[in-house]
């Protein structure tokens, strides 16, 4: 997996720099060239090589064809396990005199991280998955609104540990605004991307604590990160819609492909403690003994910045964690188009980044193109892109197949601690006072059992 892992940063790397795309259908014809020009310049050497390989073939051919079909067989199930189950979309309207702080959504968060459902090698060879659910903010032509997207199994839980947080709040199932429109490339204009960790996914972002917003403050001194999002989302204007999501599931170490010492999934825990001792050992400065030349590892010295980032490390893994995949959709009708929405939307997340920490940064579908003169059939791939982003968004698909050619997969999903989700996704108190965000004017409430009829 490193291998490949390698050659498609290197890849990367090559296309970002040069706008030379390596697709599929030349990289075939240039391989078959080269083994007709072994035919005929190495005749001898090329019939040997066929001869090892077919003399090979009863040990490497049912090793290939055994492990895809496993493969395939996993993909089966657990396609058809997650299209049989219902799924629920639930609208979330906030109170119009909430004074609550994140740390609610990050209780709420916390009671969404369930690992069952594939604990057994049975549950897994059966197609079993953890829950995932997709946390999302949407803009209709300027009116932000607050989902949640899970099975319908669990809609009793979503609201009761909503409203325990939450009293005030009104939670109504929601038709699913994804569809209500065809978002076709030939209808509409598009543009789109996925959203990853710019650094070590131990390494926090900067989360309300370091905001202030761990304690309930007086309204004009409140400074909530989130207000920037939902104020740009609600400043798009007429024929103009906004999309955002994060799919997230419970944590299990799937992305690093490996174990640790103990046998067990490697996880960001795991990598925190390695990210831990590498900054320890910065803190040593080489000491040299004076008699003997001899170069000792000297005493800690840690600076200032080193303490907290290790102190922040720490705290951010102790937390439980999810992972998440986010990704973001802007479509319009062709005349509303504004492409000055694009670079907005490449740095929604910078009020949460953090230097020598962590960021989020957007990558992928629409971001793989530098539209050079000389990139050829874009206009096509781009298109194609388009219909894959919507459908994956419609899905809520990130972990699990089908996967999309143009995003991200699960190996590229941020780790996010409950404090650091609940930062960027929350509901807004009313110090955030964005004309677009309806909020419930009134409290709501069945009537006493005991009133007279």
């Amino acid at each position: 997996m490193s291998l490949l892992h390698s050659v498609e940063s290197a890849q990367k790397k090559i296309t970002s720099k040069t706008g030379l795309r390596f697709e599929p259908w030349p990289l075939l014809l240039v391989a078959l060239s080269v083994l007709l020009m072994a035919f005929v310049f190495m005749p001898s050497v090329a019939m040997l090589s066929f001869s090892m390989a077919l003399f090979l073939a009863p040990i490497w051919l049912p090793l290939l064809l055994v492990g895809g079909a496993i493969d395939l067989w996993y993909i089966y199930k657990r396609s058809e396990f997650i299209a049989s189950k219902q799924y629920v979309l639930l609208e979330i309207k906030p109170p119009r005199n909430l004074a609550k702080t994140p740390l609610a959504m990050e209780t709420f968060l916390s009671t969404l991280h369930l690992t069952g459902g594939e604990s057994t090698w049975w549950a897994r060879l059966n197609g079993g998955t953890r829950p995932f659910w997709s946390l999302e903010i949407a803009s209709f032509e300027g009116q932000v609104h607050f989902f949640i997207w899970g099975r319908a199994d669990f809609r009793r839980l979503i609201e009761s540990q909503l409203y325990a947080q939450y009293p005030g709040v009104h939670i109504a199932e929601s038709l699913d605004y994804t569809r209500l429109i065809s978002a076709a490339p030939e209808e509409w204009s598009l543009w789109g991307c996925d959203f990853m960790h710019m650094a070590a996914d131990p390494l926090p972002i900067r989360t309300y604590i370091e905001y202030g917003l761990d304690k309930v403050q007086k309204e004009p001194e409140q400074t909530d990160p989130l207000a920037n999002l939902i104020e740009f989302m609600g400043s798009i204007g007429k024929g103009e819609y906004l999309w955002l999501q994060f799919i997230v599931r419970a944590h299990k170490g799937e992305k690093y492909h490996k174990h640790n010492e103990k046998g067990d999934p490697f996880t960001w825990k795991d990598l925190a403690n390695e990210l831990v001792q590498d900054i320890r050992k910065a803190t040593r400065d080489p000491y040299v003994d004076p008699a003997t030349g001899e170069e000792r590892p000297g005493f800690p010295n840690p600076t200032k910045g080193q303490v907290e980032k290790i102190a922040a490390i720490e705290r951010n893994v102790s937390k439980l964690a999810f992972d998440v995949g986010g990704r973001g959709v802007y479509l319009s009708r062709p005349e509303h188009f504004h492409s000055a929405t694009i670079p907005q939307m490449i740095s929604l997340f910078k009020p949460f980044n953090s230097e020598g920490w962590n960021g989020i940064k957007a990558s992928a579908w629409l971001m793989r193109f530098d539209d050079y003169p000389w990139e050829v059939g874009v206009s096509k791939k781009k298109d194609h892109y388009r219909r894959e982003l919507v459908d994956a968004f419609r899905r809520r698909q990130f972990f699990h197949d089908p996967f999309h050619e143009g995003g991200l997969h699960a190996d590229d999903a941020m780790v996010m601690s409950t404090e650091e989700l609940a930062t960027i996704f929350h509901i807004p108190s009313r110090s955030v006072e964005t004309p677009g965000l309806g909020r419930v004017q009134s409290a709501t409430g069945e009537a006493p059992p005991d009133l007279p009829v």
